[in-house]
């Protein structure tokens, strides 16, 4: 691999030799290949360079990190063999100042990189998470750290995996940081090939993209000052050898148009439009396959196209079959491996300890030693206490423990309350609150509590109102029956007090009553006074505190006797004589600090020096240096201790540790505390230490002691290791790993069972069966020194403290219980106890089992240095889909850059794969020092799992995996091939008895009266009529902000205007029959005037909304594409809009000069006009309906003359309107069922019709409903913008409104007209919030209408009131309906679109087959009425596209009537209610437009379901809006909160997608409120959202790519 080129016989002489040596090596097995390759390559490394190389080295960036050996490998190494990109190349191993030893082991190193250097063959590149640059990304500098500009790009599309070097060309790197984003992947997806290394200098050949210069960058809200551009520019110009540098992302017009779309004015944006009939053939699927008009070298597909070709990696397990019933359980059921290794040993034979000896003098309670050398021994030295800097603070005798003791348990007793009554009796429980640097107060008060025989509780010293878990402190005192607390004065005054000096009540903690126990205030017994010491008995004598798994803390309770039989166990097991000396550095409170440095030290007069952590963090040499000072022949640490210990040795060079008979080592039952005993050893053997001094031990709250190794013999041979595979661990049996060292564990034993003691291993979970000899289980021990209850909870008791193990036929094996000690472990050889992890760092992930301690181990030895803090590591569980999630949290460092995190991040999750079989699903960094803290230092585990799921852990990095570990997902769905005959469907859907899906509404009626025939042929008819017979009634009336009438028509008033415009129209513009003519005004009276003008003339009118004038650069195109589209021939406006159309401010988004003739209608002449009136025909189109869909599709339909009368004939009937009713309209007036109501049927049916523009109302925003108050207006319609605005402004106001005498109860209907799904939520929150203002909650209703037909469903005034139902999501996803109950899981609730109009009729039908369905089917809504549109308006004519939509036939059933293609799915369901003709109704449930579904895994998704859960994901989320690209699932999040919450939202919106539509997001975007685009009737158009994105202009938050 690595020599080519070089001839080793010509390399120096000891060159030659390591080579040697190093063939020794691998010939005799003592290194792995792996690492053979790497030293030999590190070796042949310089002269490979200088026999190749004919090229300087590049030049290097000043923010380059170049690492010792970059001297060596000027530029091979990036590409070849260095782990990541800032040249961090094998440096030599430094001494322990940066190694953590405390999870280290050389091994587990070694494996860890072998495993990484494996998947650096393999090709994958993450693609790094967009992030904006913003306040609390924490290293600006080093986030601008240009990377190497040498390496060539070579478009491969996808990199290698373990390197993850995505190196950037400098002008994308420069880009990114001009636009203020750190992204690190570069534009033309400038892939690595790391196959072979190649000398980077030659010139690759351009990659197959061949992009022009880029534009000038945007301005743009983050610039940094050009000066830098200026700057890189000439760096970029001296690197490139004359390549041209590949485009930005960012055109210039796309970051404007971005930054200018604000929602406070809602644009109907087409998507790079695609026009109905102009596209040519283009269809919607077309254009989600091209992006069609997103820039190939766009950032953001770069990055989509890295993360599929990631995905594209297999998964470990195959996907099995997918279920086809919908009954059938969602989750796929992982089949048993036949390869899983299964335990095969015969049944474990309980262990026994040696009997407990009995000494004659040992005393017959704890209390009685302390009497014995209180009163014999008083001068002998009991305790040390050490001040902060390790100087001995103060030594407590014997004589001074007992005096004080004494005094505090007579205070107790005595002088707590009044003379009659007492606070405390015997057995009563008490907290005991003293710091850790104080155990001179902690013993007195043990001691105290013990002679007063009151039950002492210790806890930790509460910090603040919040500490982490206070509160589960709080439920630990409450079950305990806690009303007293113990503290020393110092402690008191430092506790947090409220405002009136009194003590804080902690959250979650009962009422307590605080004593102080200083010497001062104690009172010295009567003469005649004695502490009552009984001997030894089952009563409880002290509460140990223990936090589990989920974070509640519990009492253990120690029985008298226990204690007393511990300390006799611990003496005879660790051989203690009097008068010995011992060292603690453990935590006195609890455990074996309380153990042995309190308890057992009392029993045997030994003097104990207390060492507090506040000491070993000043001082971390403390502990070593009083062995040495007092001859110590006991030390009680923890591995952290012995690795500080060891990074600080250097500074003391006469230091002895040969006085030690033994250290014990509390934590060495974790599966790393093997490799610190070693470097322990290692370093202090120089210094005295012997071998067999080291006594790893292993503990639990409840069992106590379980085992401890005893102080060895010298000489003797030290006890073997195992090394166990990880895989066999995981599946919970033990097989000794031979060959593949790399997922190894290595574990040293911790002695054997305690004197006295009987221990088995049993199955952890489930009933306690005994495991097999080769199985690892929990330990189980029975023994009298051992805890006897959770105090105060009977009930987790049993299962913990009575525990009967059973044989393999389920059989008691004999009557003793056993007490869990929550270690999972096997007994070795020579009953020696292994212990390989503890049941709370347990996680069942796919039944198998992994440990969190060796997570952290393997995530440690990814070189960790520059990124995170080694000891603030959290590994927790959290379920999602079924199964058990792997989440790792750590602290960054403030150092560490993006791209440094990042690389990390990737290369653990490579780690971890390899070494563990087990996919993470979240990997997250969050600031130094913001994870909660117990109160010694470590993380408080299950703090920071509620924090991760409430969305509040803040990281400011993650990557999500879920692709890679959710491998429980069914198989997509496969759709069947259609090749059914029509009358098989047909009989298929009546044998399973169900109807054909349709339904229709009642019958438009014969016309009566021949006057009213004349009348209603046509509108325009209609309002000569009017203006004859009723000159002066009032059709409209236009309210302004004020609510203030501003313009009212009558019938005559708005005829005469009418000719006035249609005279002007005639003699400005020479127009000619049948021509189109725009009409551009706000909404208002000269709007319907314009609209009756055009027809009087026999022109067609195109009504459009008027630019915004604040934001014409994203509504003027709009405007113009529509007039160019319809081909107008002539624009009717008003003044002010003229002007705007002819400014410069619109000349530069639009070509000002060749507008169509603009002709402003605010002048028109005085006199008379000429009686212009072209009558129309019935099939002439009576005016064009241009819409922007949500897809970002313009369309515009024909609506004839004849359509027009039929749909407000229709409406008139369904309403029941006549010209004595008022009716008030909140809707816009520019396309669909708003315009018919604003502009149409008040001519037609005679009504008053009171107009308020919706733009009024976010100035005054009661006006709408103070309108249908004051003028007492049953029906009304509005949008759902309108009810959203007053859902969310009035809300909180209904009272004020109520008192301004605010009354709805005169309303009837209030409809909410829409093109959509209705929207439950929205219409059940507005009838509740204004039910207190008489709103019926009857009124409110929806309508639906679609492009080719406006109005199918309006609710009116006869039939029944709108029915909801509950129906399956499963179901839906496959195209069926199936009802269920309120509440139900998986359950959607869907509301009626309203009653289906006169004349209409609607069936479902397959969009494939365009056969009808079944009423249980979901299918297209198909309609037939005398109003459907004639067809689209094309310019090319393009019929096929037109008759498809408008003139389509079924494929079988009804070939005759012709129907109109709504492109909205639906179902049709008969209800229990009667309609008017006393038939039961039909009602039309909408479910979603066909053009927005998504097809993911075979299945149809409607994006409103996926969005209804992700806002309900976190409470930081707004808007959100989801789309497929290349069937990777993209979600787009408004982020209402501070920027910091932005990555809080990535696991909530993966996890709820996942457990509600079982699917995986592939990328989450987190934007700035109000990017989310909204067309004019408050819907979202996601496909233009999509084209945004793609182009890179939405200026994102963050953006994640799930892995």
């Amino acid at each position: 691999m690595a020599e080519r080129g070089v001839e080793v016989s010509a390399l120096p002489a000891e060159v030659r030799e390591q080579l040697a040596e190093l063939d020794l090596e691998l010939s005799e097995g003592d290194i792995t290949q792996k690492g053979y390759e790497k030293k030999r390559a590190k070796l042949l490394a310089p002269y490979i360079i200088q026999t190749q190389s004919d090229f300087p080295p590049p030049p290097q960036f000043d923010g380059q990190d170049p690492g010792p050996s970059t001297a060596a490998a000027p530029s091979n190494a990036s590409s070849s063999s260095s782990s990541s990109r800032h040249r961090r190349t094998r440096r030599p191993h430094r001494s322990g100042g940066t190694r953590d030893e405390r999870y280290r082991s050389d091994i587990h190193t070694e494996a860890v990189q072998a495993a990484l250097a494996k998947h650096k063959e393999e090709k994958m590149a993450l693609p790094m998470p967009t992030k904006r640059r913003s306040t609390y990304v924490q290293s600006p500098i080093d986030n601008c750290t240009p990377p190497d500009s040498s390496s060539s790009s070579d478009d491969e599309g996808g990199a290698s995996a373990g390197s993850n070097e995505q190196q950037q060309s400098p002008d994308s790197w420069m880009n990114s940081s001009i636009h203020g984003s750190s992204t690190s992947s570069s534009s033309a997806s400038s892939t690595m090939s790391h196959g072979e290394s190649r000398p980077p200098q030659a010139p690759q050949p351009q990659s197959q993209h061949q992009v022009p210069p880029p534009h000038p960058p945007p301005p743009h809200s983050h610039s940094q000052p050009s000066a830098l551009a200026e700057a890189f520019a000439h760096a970029r110009i001296v690197t490139r050898t004359g390549r041209e540098p590949p485009a930005s992302a960012l055109g210039a017009d796309g970051a404007a148009q971005a930054q200018a779309r604000s929602r406070g004015s809602r644009v109907d944006l087409p998507s790079n439009v695609v026009v109905r009939g102009m596209s040519r053939g283009q269809s919607r699927s077309s254009m989600m396959e091209t992006a069609d008009g997103v820039p190939v070298s766009s950032r953001v597909s770069t990055k989509i196209q890295q993360l599929l070709n990631t995905l594209k990696r297999p998964k470990r397990p195959p996907l099995s079959e997918f279920f086809m019933d919908d009954q059938e359980e969602i989750v796929e059921v992982p089949r048993p491996d036949p390869n899983t290794p299964k335990p095969e040993g015969r049944q474990i034979i309980p262990v026994k300890g040696e009997p407990l000896g009995v000494v004659s003098n040992w005393p017959p309670a704890l209390q009685a030693a302390l009497a014995r050398w209180g009163a014999t021994q008083g001068k002998s030295p009991a305790l040390t206490a050490l001040d902060i800097t390790g100087k001995p603070l103060y030594t407590l005798t014997y004589g001074k423990l007992w005096s004080r003791s004494v005094k505090l348990a007579y205070t107790l007793l005595n002088k707590l309350g009044t003379k009659n009554e007492q606070i405390l009796k015997p057995g009563d429980r008490v907290a005991l609150v003293y710091p850790n640097s104080d155990p001179g107060m902690f013993w007195v008060a043990f001691y105290g509590c013990l002679l007063a025989e009151v039950i002492p509780v210790p806890i930790e010293v509460p910090l603040s109102r919040k500490d982490a878990g206070s509160s589960q402190v709080g439920f630990l005192l409450g079950s305990c029956g806690v009303g007293l607390a113990l503290t020393s004065e110092i402690c008191l005054k430092g506790l947090p007090k409220t405002p009136t000096g009194e003590i804080l009540q902690f959250k979650g903690w009962p009422r307590l009553k605080w004593v102080i126990t200083d010497s001062k205030y104690l009172t010295k017994p009567s003469k005649d006074w004695q502490p009552h010491i009984p001997t030894a008995n089952t009563d409880t004598a002290y509460i140990e505190y223990k936090a589990s798994k989920e974070g509640t803390v519990m009492g253990v309770a120690v029985s008298k006797v226990a204690m007393l039989t511990h300390c006799q166990a611990l003496t005879q097991a660790c051989n203690y004589c009097e008068g010995e000396t011992l060292v603690n550095v453990l935590d006195f409170k609890k455990d074996m600090g309380l153990w042995h440095g309190v308890l057992t030290s009392v029993m045997n007069r030994i003097h104990t020096i207390s060492v507090p952590y506040a000491v070993m963090k000043a001082c971390p040499l403390s502990w070593v240096q009083r062995v040495h000072i007092h001859k110590a022949r006991v030390a009680l640490v923890k591995c952290r201790d012995l690795h500080w210990a060891m990074m600080s040795h250097r500074e003391q060079r006469d230091i002895s540790l040969a006085s030690l008979r033994m250290l014990i080592v509390a934590d060495g039952a974790n599966p790393w505390s093997v490799s610190s005993c070693d470097a322990f050893l290692n370093v202090f053997q120089a210094h005295g230490l012997k071998p067999e001094v080291i006594c790893p031990c292993a503990t639990s709250p409840e069992a106590m002691t379980v085992a401890i190794r005893r102080p060895g013999v010298p000489g003797a041979p030290l006890p073997a290791r195992a090394i166990l595979s990880m895989t066999g661990l995981s599946h919970g049996v033990i097989r000794v790993n031979t060959e593949d060292k790399n997922s190894a564990l290595t574990v040293q034993d911790v002695g054997h069972v305690m004197p006295g003691a009987l221990m088995c291993i049993v199955k952890p979970d489930g009933p306690p069966m005994l495991c097999k000899t080769d199985e690892i289980g929990e330990i189980v021990v029975n023994s009298r020194a051992g805890g006897n209850m959770y105090y105060g909870l009977s009930g987790v008791t049993k299962n913990t403290f009575e525990v009967i193990p059973v044989n393999a036929s389920g059989a008691p094996i004999g009557e003793i219980p056993f007490v869990r000690s929550g270690l999972l472990g096997f007994v070795g050889p020579g009953s020696l106890i292994f212990v390989v992890g503890k049941n709370e760092g347990l996680l069942t992930v796919s039944g198998r089992r992994h440990n969190a301690d060796d997570l952290v181990a393997t995530a440690l030895a990814v070189e960790p240095v520059k990124t995170v803090y080694r000891g603030r590591i959290a590994v927790f569980s959290v379920t999602v889909f079924y199964d058990e999630r792997i989440v790792i949290v750590a602290e960054q460092r403030p150092d560490a850059s993006e791209e440094d995190s990042f690389q990390w991040m990737s290369r653990v999750l490579q780690a971890i794969d390899s070494i563990h079989q087990v996919g993470l699903y979240c990997l997250a960094l969050v600031p130094a020092n913001t994870l909660p803290k117990t109160p010694l230092g470590g993380i408080h585990i299950s703090e920071t799992k509620q924090l991760f799921l409430e969305g509040s852990l803040h990281p400011c990095n993650i990557l999500m995996c879920p692709h890679t570990c959710v491998t429980n997902m069914p198989k997509p769905r496969q759709k069947q091939p259609v090749g059914v005959g029509p009358a098989s469907i047909m009989v298929g859907n009546l044998v399973a008895g169900k109807r054909i899906a349709q339904a229709a509404g009642r019958d438009l009626g014969m016309i009566e009266d021949q006057d009213l025939v004349r009348k209603h042929q046509f509108l325009t008819e209609a309002l000569q009529w009017r203006a004859q017979t009723d000159p002066d009634h009032v059709l409209y009336v236009l309210l302004n902000a004020k609510g203030v009438a501003v313009c009212t028509a009558t019938c005559v008033q708005l005829h005469k205007r009418a000719e006035k415009i249609a005279a002007a129209l005639m003699e400005r513009s020479g127009i000619n029959t049948g021509e189109n003519v725009v009409l551009l005004y706000p909404p208002g009276i000269d709007l319907i005037a314009a609209f009756y003008g055009c027809l009087y003339a026999g022109c067609i009118p195109v009504t459009v909304r008027p630019p915004h004038p604040q934001n014409l650069s994203a509504t003027l195109p709009t405007v113009r594409m529509i007039i160019d589209v319809s081909k107008a021939a002539c624009i009717l406006t008003t003044q002010v809009l003229m002007k705007i159309l002819r400014s410069k401010e619109a000349a530069v988004s639009v070509n000002i000069k060749t507008w169509p003739i603009i002709i402003d209608t605010d002048d028109l002449p005085r006199k008379r006009p000429p009686t212009i009136y072209k009558p129309p025909s019935a099939e002439m189109i009576a005016y064009l309906d241009f819409s922007v869909s949500t897809t970002g599709m313009l369309t515009g339909v024909k609506i004839s003359h004849a359509a027009v009368s039929a749909l407000c004939r229709s409406i008139k009937l369904q309403c029941e309107l006549y010209s004595s009713r008022q009716i008030a309209i909140c809707l816009d007036p520019y396309c669909g069922l708003g315009f018919v109501l604003w502009c149409l049927a008040s001519v037609y049916s005679g009504h008053q019709s009171i107009l308020i523009p919706p733009l009024e109302l976010e100035s005054s925003l009661s006006l709408w409903l103070s309108t249908l108050s004051q003028y007492r207006i049953r029906d009304t319609f509005c949008s759902y913008s309108v009810m959203e605005l007053c859902t969310k402004g009035l809300g909180g106001q209904t009272e004020i409104l109520k008192t301004r005498g605010l009354n709805l109860a005169c309303v009837r209907s209030c409809v909410v007209v829409a093109e959509e799904r209705p929207r439950l939520a929205l219409t059940q929150s507005f009838s509740k919030l204004f039910k207190d203002l008489g709103l019926s909650s009857r009124a409110v209703s929806t309508a639906f209408g679609s492009r080719v037909n406006l109005a199918i469903c309006l609710q009116g005034t006869t039939g029944p009131d709108p029915s909801t139902v509950y129906v399956d999501m499963k179901s839906l996803r496959h195209d069926r309906v199936r009802l269920v109950e309120r509440g139900a899981p998986q359950s959607l609730p869907l509301m009626e679109s309203g009653t289906i109009l006169p004349g209409v009729r609607v069936i479902i039908v397959n969009p494939e087959t365009r056969g009808p369905l079944g009423d249980s089917h979901l299918g297209e809504i198909w309609v037939h009425s005398p109003h459907t549109a004639t067809g689209y308006y094309t310019i090319y004519g393009e019929e096929s596209l037109q008759a498809d939509h408008f003139n389509t036939k079924l494929s079988f059933g009804d070939p005759q009537t012709l129907w109109a293609r709504t492109g909205y799915l639906g179902f049709v369901k008969r209800t229990e209610l009667t309609d008017s003709s006393g038939d039961r109704h039909d009602a039309l449930f909408v479910v979603g437009s066909l053009d927005e579904t998504l097809e993911l895994r075979g299945l149809r998704y409607h994006p409103i379901d996926i969005e209804t859960s992700v806002c309900r994901a976190h409470r930081g989320i707004g808007e959100s809006a989801v789309f497929t690209w290349t069937n990777l699932l993209v979600v787009v999040s408004e982020l209402c909160g501070s920027e910091q919450d932005a990555l809080d939202l990535v696991p909530l919106i993966t996890n709820v997608v996942l457990e509600e539509h079982h699917l995986i997001v592939g990328v989450v975007v987190i934007v700035d409120p109000g990017v989310i685009p909204i067309n004019s009737r408050g819907e979202k158009q996601r496909m233009h959202l999509r084209d945004s994105f793609l182009a890179d202009q939405l200026d994102p938050i963050y953006v994640a790519y799930n892995m």
